[in-house]
């Protein structure tokens, strides 16, 4: 091989190395549907979510997954979902849903009138 044949072998293997790189890194190389979204955890401490009130976006047809964290006994009330569960003081309680409406909702210790999640879904 002579040494333009050489130089045109390097060229075209460098040119698909950064197509490669344009192509995963256009991505993130993270693929962000729903089977990839992990559990947020709120945790609430003397009533109130840590941090403030957790903010969760989801597409229509996702896996809502979050879970509470509770230093103090109440009802957490999924509204828009009407799902409810009771979390005992040091203790947790995991939500795991389809995101079948569309809307921005809210989660509440119920006993204590106190946001603690707004979740939008999108369609």
């Amino acid at each position: 091989m002579n040494s333009n044949t050489k130089r045109a072998v390097v060229g075209i293997a460098l040119i698909v190395v950064a197509i490669v790189l344009l192509v995963v890194l256009k991505n993130g190389g993270s693929d962000t549907s729903a089977t990839t979204k992990g559990v947020t955890t709120i945790v609430v401490k003397n009533g109130k979510p840590v941090g403030g009130i957790k903010q969760l976006t989801y597409n229509k047809g996702e896996q809502v997954r979050f879970e509470v964290d509770s230093d103090v006994s109440d009802e957490v009330h999924m509204h828009g979902y009407d799902i409810m569960k009771d979390v005992k003081a040091g203790g947790s309680v995991s939500f795991d849903y389809s995101a079948t409406i569309e809307g921005v909702f809210e989660a509440e210790l119920v006993g204590r009138k106190e946001q603690i999640l707004e979740l939008t879904v999108n369609p």
